[in-house]
């Protein structure tokens, strides 16, 4: 398993100014609570799946099985 950013660089210069402003929550989600604090409960509920090959919610993150 292996946890890294997206290969784009424009999509996470992005979603890192995103983070900026909203103080490190998911630019993504409306509300800024704990669950949506980068890298937010979703994405670690994901990670612990070991069948879970994809991107967190923002595309900032990409988790392989590899």
């Amino acid at each position: 398993m292996a946890v890294r950013l997206n290969e784009n660089a424009e999509i996470v210069a992005k979603i890192r100014e995103g983070l900026k402003r909203k103080g490190g929550y998911c630019p993504c989600r409306l509300e800024k609570t704990e669950d949506y604090k980068c890298m937010c409960k979703e994405f670690k509920e994901q990670i612990a799946d070991p069948d879970f090959e994809g991107y967190c919610h923002c595309l900032l993150y990409y988790k392989s099985k590899e």
